[in-house]
């Protein structure tokens, strides 16, 4: 393989590397499967053009040609047959959309979306294809640094926290395997080296210059990782206010925050509106009509929406405040919580109930927020975490509730949390709405009583465009929605009504399963709180609740939508404080995604946890395992072949006799002629031996000679040195003498010689004389060399045959 053609290879090798950051991004290696192909097959094209002398600008039409054949079948949009059509670019271009769409619905780590996968596919691909042409044509493999570095950046801008940093030092090792090899391929082209004294120098073999290099790239590449964990960081510079999440708020006050990694409206519309069924909780117990798990809150509210500001507070092990020990209204009762978190769950905001007062063993590193009332860590997920926890539930009635006061405009509440932005559409409707209402809750009910399928709203995943109005606007007219419109709509209406209110996330109770509750992602939610004082953060859930899994009403709060409730209508939970009979009835006939557990039977909470993606992985190891078990699998069965060519065998004596009685010295038999093809394998097993084990053959050496420099070399001792000994002495003797040794233990010679080199080698020389012997693979490039080489005569010679046909020499005047 000729320089060129190596730097090929090297550079999608190279590529591949440097595509390792992404990994941060997906939640499953299916990305790199299909990167790998991509790749793969855009060099194994290229490298037939060059090996075939295509011109580059043919070499570069492959290239793009095999990337879209790549993407056609892996893409497919069912209207072509391997060849890209109209309808595959229209379907290209509708993957580009979803993956516009899925950018802003998905937080990182991100599932295998077709979108996704296909702008990774194709990016990688086309940094692959610019890397061979920076590398191998313009011969500038520095320049090739700025597309791999282009890879990386991807995940530097949609992490808020610090990339990981194993995939930037793979991506590195990538260039500097591109750089290094590009050298030696430039050192390669000035000729042999020699040193002072005439001895043969191989270029990989290290010198002082080579070394400082490698020092240098190395002390380099540790101060680039090494340095950005000593130095302080920055925040609030550019990159950090475009990757926030939320609406792009600043940090709380006080403490440092770790819940800006979600996007929590990104996060639970990317739940529900997942194609398949996955589970994320395990839930038990003590309350038989349990209410919402609740991990987030968004209260900042801002012309784009409500937004989720940093998370601050001390650590839980101070434990948690009780709010049965203040002037909180209601009566409390107190539960007990087991909560398991499946590995599909990863989060740094822990799922826990309101008014949680203690809370069991979850490892350090986890806080609480006393004013969100989250508990968030900066450094550890929720994947895999199960933790026990007490909580109590406040009861409430509406008289209780009416008797309410409302809090003073002077009041940091309310200042903070009814603060919007200006919608003369949105401020009419509120005043009309609570018109004639004298205390807070019956504003809230009047608020809360609008949301419902008699005044035409309806809820649907796909949200409707209302022309240029505000968000809040829009859903006002379109009344088209699902919770996380219903639940932002309520809330910023209530703080035009002067009542405190933010936007809670979190998940409905499930479905029943031994003893306990299952959540699945269909029952990621999000619902109102308000603030009434005295009373504290009170949930209000305008969504439809025949629309909900789970969904829990209360007396306070009822379903504006269901008919008069009977005694036994109790399908739905009920919300703290409720009669169990105020609950909707149907609510957990939801219309998330088809899944409707009770024609199901019940909700099947056995999930597989086989993916496809593993069996892909496992696969793909295995033919790995596979591919690098041929050479010392051809070595083991080219050495068995030869063995059985050089069994023992009692030699035949076949004498005639002259007339005188004497007799003749020359015997040609088949004996003879087998003891001289045995001595010929023995000796090429031999030298093949030599080879695995780094000592030079010299062919222009006799077998003697040979067998004396291997006994010096290796060091060899006795049976070896002696075997060494009769292995030469067979050859010599099948080459010149009449006639050939026989009877010879030329196996077990051949045994004795491998033993001791192998006494006398290195660990490394023995691995790889087993695993990847040299032999083999000498064998192999010159077998790829002479083909390569008959098959650019073939070529040539098919080229000059068809310039003797040229149509041009038909022409007058052209001979």
């Amino acid at each position: 393989m000729t320089g060129r053609r190596r730097l090929g290879v090297i550079a999608a090798g190279a590529t591949l590397l440097a595509a390792a950051p992404i990994s941060s991004i997906f939640d499953s290696w299916n990305w790199l499967l299909r990167c790998i192909l991509v790749v793969g097959l855009i060099a194994g094209a290229v490298l037939l053009a060059r090996t075939l002398r295509f011109p580059v600008w043919a070499q570069v039409v492959i290239q793009v040609a095999v990337l879209l054949l790549v993407l056609t079948w892996m893409f497919p949009s069912g209207h072509e047959i391997l060849i890209p059509g109209p309808a595959t670019f229209t379907h290209f271009a509708e993957l580009f959309q979803q993956a516009g769409q899925d950018t802003r619905s998905y937080g990182v780590p991100v599932p295998d979306r077709d979108g996704l996968l296909f702008i990774t596919a194709l990016g990688v691909g086309s940094v692959s294809i610019a890397v061979d042409l920076l590398t191998v044509v313009v011969r500038r493999p520095a320049l090739a640094g700025l597309p791999m570095l282009a890879i990386y950046s991807v995940p530097v801008a949609v992490y808020v926290d610090s990339v990981p940093v194993l995939p930037f030092i793979i991506g590195a090792v990538g260039f500097m395997w591109l750089l290094v090899s590009d050298n030696v391929d430039r050192v390669r082209r000035f000729g042999r080296r020699f040193t002072g004294d005439g001895r043969d120098v191989d270029v990989w073999e290290p010198s002082p210059l080579a070394a400082a290099g490698r020092r240098l790239g190395v002390v380099g590449v540790a101060a680039a990782v090494l340095l950005p964990l000593i130095v302080p960081t920055v925040s609030g510079g550019l990159l950090s206010q475009i990757t926030q999440s939320g609406s792009g708020l600043g940090q709380g006050a006080g403490g440092s925050g770790g819940g800006g990694r979600i996007n929590l409206f990104a996060s639970l519309s990317g739940k529900l509106q997942q194609n398949e069924t996955e589970q994320l909780l395990k839930l038990t117990t003590s309350e038989k009509q349990p209410f919402y798990l609740r991990f987030g809150v968004a209260d900042q509210l801002t012309t784009q929406g409500f937004g989720n500001r940093t998370p601050a507070g001390n650590s839980v092990n101070r434990g948690l405040p009780d709010p049965r020990g203040g002037t909180a209204g209601g009566d409390f009762t107190q539960y007990r919580a087991t909560i398991e978190v499946t590995d599909a769950l990863r989060q740094n905001m822990l799922p826990i109930y309101s008014n949680t007062v203690r809370i069991g063993d979850i490892g350090g590193g986890w806080s609480f927020d006393p004013n969100q009332q989250v508990i968030f860590s900066n450094r550890q997920t929720t994947k895999g975490k199960k933790y026990s926890f007490d909580y109590v539930r406040a009861s409430y009635t509406t008289a209780e509730l009416r008797t309410a006061d409302a809090l003073g405009k002077d009041n940091p509440l309310r200042t903070q949390f009814t603060n919007t932005p200006p919608d003369d559409e949105v401020n009419a409707l509120v005043t009309g709405l609570i018109k004639g209402k004298t205390n807070d809750y019956d504003k809230m009910r009047a608020l809360y009583d609008y949301f419902s399928k008699d005044n035409g709203f309806s809820y649907s995943l796909s949200t409707q465009s209302a022309g240029n109005a505000s968000d809040i606007a829009a859903f006002l007219r379109t009344k088209v929605g699902y919770c996380q419109q219903y639940a932002a709509a309520l809330a910023w209406m209530a703080r035009v009504a002067g009542i405190p209110a933010r936007v809670a996330f979190g998940f409905t109770r499930g479905t029943p399963d031994q003893g306990g509750w299952s959540i699945t992602n269909r029952n990621a939610h999000a619902w109102t709180e308000v603030y009434f004082q005295g009373f504290g953060w009170i949930p209000f859930d305008a969504t439809p609740a025949a629309n909900v899994l789970g969904a829990a009403r209360s007396d306070y709060a009822p379903d504006t939508d269901a008919p008069a409730p009977t005694v036994s209508s109790s399908t739905s939970t009920a919300a703290p404080g409720a009669n169990p009979s105020a609950a909707a009835p149907g609510a957990d006939q939801a219309e998330r995604g088809g899944n409707d557990p009770a024609a199901s039977g019940g909700f099947d909470t056995s999930t597989d946890n086989t993916s496809s993606t593993a069996l892909w992985i496992a696969g793909l190891v295995a033919l790995l395992i596979a591919l690098l078990l041929i050479p010392a699998l051809r070595r083991v069965l080219l050495r068995r072949h030869r063995h059985a060519a050089t069994v023992p065998r009692a030699p035949k004596v076949i004498s005639a006799t002259d007339g005188t009685g004497g007799n003749l010295d020359i015997v040609v038999t088949p004996e003879a002629v087998q003891a001289r093809q045995d001595a010929h394998a023995a000796w090429e097993e031999l030298l093949d031996t030599m080879v695995d084990f780094r000592i030079p053959v010299d062919p222009a050496e006799t077998p003697r000679v040979t067998a004396q420099r291997l006994i010096q070399d290796a060091v060899l001792l006795e049976d070896p040195a002696a075997s060494a000994t009769l292995l030469g002495t067979a050859e010599e003797r099948a080459r010149y003498a009449r006639q050939p040794m026989q009877g010879g233990e030329l196996t077990a010679a051949l045994g004795n010689v491998r033993k001791g080199l192998s006494l006398s080698a290195t660990r490394r020389t023995r691995i790889a004389a087993v695993l990847l012997p040299p032999s083999v693979l000498l064998r192999w490039r010159l077998g790829l060399a002479e083909a390569s080489a008959r098959t650019v005569n073939v070529s040539g010679r098919f080229r000059d045959a068809m310039a003797r046909f040229s149509p041009l020499r038909l022409l007058p005047g052209r001979r």
